[in-house]
């Protein structure tokens, strides 16, 4: 899961036309895609919470560097109090997702985890009082129809493992960031919270780590597959897509951004049945598709006419 509150880039962003932009966001829903399979191959070498710890901490000074000046006007106790609510939903959400990407497909976890879509109206109704709509009703139904679909085998016999379940919990865990973030960011620099959110989350994946983990064999680390995965997931799905999904949506209508944002999914299936060889069979096949709808629904036909926000950063990922 990047910023999706569409910071905007000034004169030189203006200045590339749309459909680049249209391409970028493109672009960045299949480096997303790609990450679940590349995250999958990895946790076979380093366990969730500290694969997630080290993706974080690195992004926080990446993305702490290139936005140094916006951390040095912004920065207060107002912003680390917001940032670090923020950092800890976005890394429990990570790092629940990735222990559940463990017991399951890449496929599968993409998937399920993109009904949070879904469930932000209805946290959002909880919290704010401000009752769903019925595209929102609509897609809930759509995706309720669409994991069971996942959830049952060829037999109609439950088919959900332990990881489907957790990655559900993950998906909750990110509309509850989202909803956070729709309160916190219009009164902060979006730049200054990204940065102390990625670095809270990476102290709070850490602290699990050191309690609920070995450490990763040191061994590892002398594989160039690792460092090309951590390259990855740290450069291009954190920190590259970050910030150009925040300039794209600055300049792509909000409903065009959604819907190319939000193929991260379908591009995270292409990806698994390719390089991962999961088998898709046609039951579970017309329940990623009922999902897709659902999201499709919720995100063009729920939300107010503005830039989404993200699970990542100051805003994702859903991508893992």
């Amino acid at each position: 899961m990047a910023d999706r509150s569409g910071a905007r880039g000034g004169r030189d962003a203006d200045a590339v036309p749309q459909w680049a932009w249209k391409v970028a966001l493109a672009a960045c829903a299949a480096i997303w895609g790609g990450s679940f399979v590349v995250m999958k191959d990895t946790l076979d070498a380093i366990p969730p919470a500290w694969l997630m710890g080290i993706r974080f901490l690195v992004s926080a000074l990446v993305v702490g560097a290139l936005f140094r000046r916006a951390l040095r006007d912004s920065l207060d106790a107002s912003h680390l109090a917001a940032g670090a609510v923020l950092g800890v939903a976005s890394g429990a959400a990570f790092v629940v997702q990735n222990v559940g990407l463990s017991d399951t497909t890449p496929g599968r976890n993409a998937f399920l985890t993109a009904t949070y879509c879904v469930m932000v109206p209805f946290i959002n109704w909880a919290l704010t009082r401000r009752r769903p709509g019925g595209g929102s009703v609509a897609a809930a139904l759509l995706a309720v129809v669409g994991v069971g679909l996942v959830a049952l085998g060829d037999d109609l016999s439950p088919a959900m493992t332990g990881g489907d379940w957790l990655t559900l919990v993950a998906a909750l865990l990110f509309a509850v960031h989202i909803v956070l973030v729709a309160r916190f960011s219009s009164a902060h620099d979006v730049m200054t919270l990204t940065v102390v959110q990625l670095a809270t989350s990476a102290a709070l994946a850490l602290v699990t780590a050191v309690v609920c983990e070995d450490p990763p064999d040191p061994a590892v680390f002398s594989s160039p597959d690792v460092w090309l995965s951590l390259a990855y997931l740290v450069l291009l799905s954190s920190c590259v897509c970050m910030v150009v999904q925040n300039l794209g949506q600055a300049h792509v209508p909000p409903a065009q951004a959604s819907l190319l944002l939000s193929l991260e999914s379908v591009f995270a299936v292409a990806s698994s049945v390719i390089f991962y060889h999961e088998a898709v069979t046609p039951r579970v096949a017309a329940g990623f598709g009922t999902i897709f709808v659902a999201v499709l629904v919720s995100e063009l036909g729920s939300r107010p006419a503005r830039p989404r926000d993200a699970r990542e950063g100051n805003g994702g990922q859903g991508e893992p």
